[in-house]
């Protein structure tokens, strides 16, 4: 059977997921055709340079409240149940799913097949069915491109069905409100509709593997970005939004595996998707030319602004969402691995905007440290940044991805552990913050000091070099680093009040200790030794 272009009969390759009474089925188109369809629907508007802008309607970000996971024999004792994984029972999924395919009847969708996990060991196949052409387009941008001879012969293991036009009804379908995401491991399917907000197909798949990997496969999945050298030196690169973790993988001297989802294998660090999905919000090419350069024909603008009479893109705009997007293949970008996939990391970089002034710029993690600040997952909100924020705030997000993790984080952190275990893997924690005081007070690190750091640790020159252990958090701090100057290594050394130092890191490592109480009775004692520690006067 040809599986592309425009099909007019019903449904064929749909039966196995009931969507047998649809309109014309779009299978595989190109974006030139998703391009075409979403102009000429009035859905979209080319950009002058050559993009698809396209607004998501209600919802320009994720909905985490309306996320569920179908709680059945075979996730009932295995997920993190709670705020984060919340339960949907099969009875209400296959209720819900029912009317979904009632709302999709007669209409016409697009359908893709796609891969996840460039690791052809771990290669998940992906069918991904649309209400609209750019949700499509999307997933051709964000997931890997089968060749034409592999969708001929396409057997897809998992499906998603997005809707944005169908509206649950609370009252009978048991959702919070109108949108929802669901994820049901046994039937293989991710269901979503009431939002068109197209980062819920990505972190939908995200959350699967995050499942499937660790709990099927004892595969380490994270959410990072990672690259890799000259010599064939992986790196990987974890952090929350702020910290740099896009910025600092760009490296024209190293290659982009990939810019926020990998696996970790025996021996590859590999990306899970084909394409990139970034922040535009205040972009320039100063700032970040490889994603400002990337935004061309067959990338898709989300939720932007434009300069006044023009189809210019205004990334300072915020009137619709300050959480404005854009997705390319990862062939946009030019410095980048084909397939995208590396060997077993020789570093590992934590990056952390410590808002306090506390954590070392650049310090060296045992691997009980390394597993006990991966569950904490730390940076800092600071004044400004948020409605009410007016001084700095602790946030945590265990495994820098809290939001995506079906499995309790000491699962994760447990094979991270054992994957450091008698390995010469270095893991750093970087902080991209403050120095010489809190926010407010000291200045915000150097991002050259920053590069200068990160690119001594990956040649080895911070091997052989002095440390000195910090107090309460216990860090290895380096005494010298090339091209960095030595007095703000330790960074009580830039505060000019000692005293206030000391109380500031009392406060923050207490913040430390009550957020890992929630991970107390699933860690191990080797975990918990790696606990700051609160200096008493």
């Amino acid at each position: 059977m040809n599986v592309f272009g425009k099909k007019n009969e019903n449904a064929n390759l749909n039966e196995s997921i009931g969507l047998t009474n649809l309109g014309n089925q779009f299978w595989n188109l190109s974006p030139s055709e998703l391009i075409e369809d979403t102009i000429i629907s009035g859905q979209g508007v080319l950009t002058e340079t050559g993009a698809l802008a396209i607004e998501t309607g209600e919802f320009t970000g994720r909905s985490p409240k309306d996320r569920f996971i179908v709680c059945d024999e075979k996730t009932e004792d295995a997920v993190w149940w709670g705020g984060i994984n919340i339960k949907f029972s099969p009875d209400k999924f296959d209720a819900l799913y029912n009317r979904m395919k009632a709302y999709l009847a007669g209409k016409d969708v697009y359908v893709r097949d796609a891969f996840a996990c460039a690791d052809e060991d771990h290669k998940l196949s992906l069918r991904v069915t649309t209400e609209f052409p750019w949700s499509n387009h999307f997933a051709h941008n964000m997931f890997i491109r089968p060749s034409d001879e592999e969708i001929q012969s396409f057997n897809a293991e998992w499906n998603v069905v997005c809707a944005p036009g169908f509206m649950a009804d609370p009252e009978i379908d048991e959702t919070r409100q109108h949108n929802f995401a669901i994820l049901n491991f046994t039937k293989k399917m991710a269901i979503i509709g009431g939002t068109g907000y197209t980062g819920e197909i990505k972190k939908g798949i995200f959350s699967v593997l995050n499942f499937i990997l660790p709990h099927e496969k004892d595969v380490l999945s994270m959410h990072c970005s990672a690259n890799i050298g000259k010599d064939g030196d992986t790196a990987v690169f974890f952090g929350l939004s702020g910290t740099g973790k896009t910025t600092l993988s760009s490296d024209p001297d190293r290659r982009l595996i990939g810019d926020d989802e990998h696996g970790w294998s025996n021996d590859t660090v590999f990306n899970f998707e084909g394409g990139c999905y970034a922040k535009t919000i205040d972009l320039s090419r100063e700032k970040e030319p490889q994603i400002y350069d990337a935004i061309k024909y067959g990338a898709i603008l989300e939720n932007i602004g434009f300069e006044e009479g023009t189809s210019c893109p205004d990334y300072e705009n915020t009137e619709i969402t300050q959480n404005t997007r854009v997705s390319y293949p990862i062939n946009h970008i030019e410095n980048i691995v084909v397939p995208s996939l590396g060997g077993a990391p020789k570093n590992i970089f934590f990056l952390t905007a410590d808002a306090f002034g506390v954590l070392p710029p650049i310090s060296r993690l045992s691997k009980e440290q390394a597993m006990y600040h991966f569950i904490s997952g730390y940076t800092a909100k600071v004044a400004g940044t948020e409605m009410g924020v007016t001084e700095p705030q602790s946030t945590f997000s265990a495994c820098f991805g809290a939001a995506f993790l079906p499995l309790h984080p000491a699962k994760y952190a447990d094979l991270l552990g054992r994957k450091l275990e008698g390995t010469d893997i270095k893991v750093w924690l970087i902080n991209t913050g403050w120095s010489g005081g809190s926010y407010g007070v000291g200045s915000r690190m150097k991002l050259s000091y920053t590069r200068s750091m990160i690119t001594a640790a990956m040649n080895g020159d911070l091997n052989n070099v002095e440390y000195k252990k910090q107090p309460v958090f216990e860090l290895d701090i380096p005494t010298s680093c090339p091209e960095v100057p030595s007095e703000i290594l330790n960074p009580i050394d830039t505060w000019a009040d000692k005293s206030a130092f000391e109380k500031t890191a009392n406060k923050l490592a207490g913040q430390f200790i009550d957020n890992f109480k929630t991970f107390e009775s699933a860690a191990s004692e080797e975990i918990l030794s790696a606990s700051p520690k609160i200096l008493v006067k």
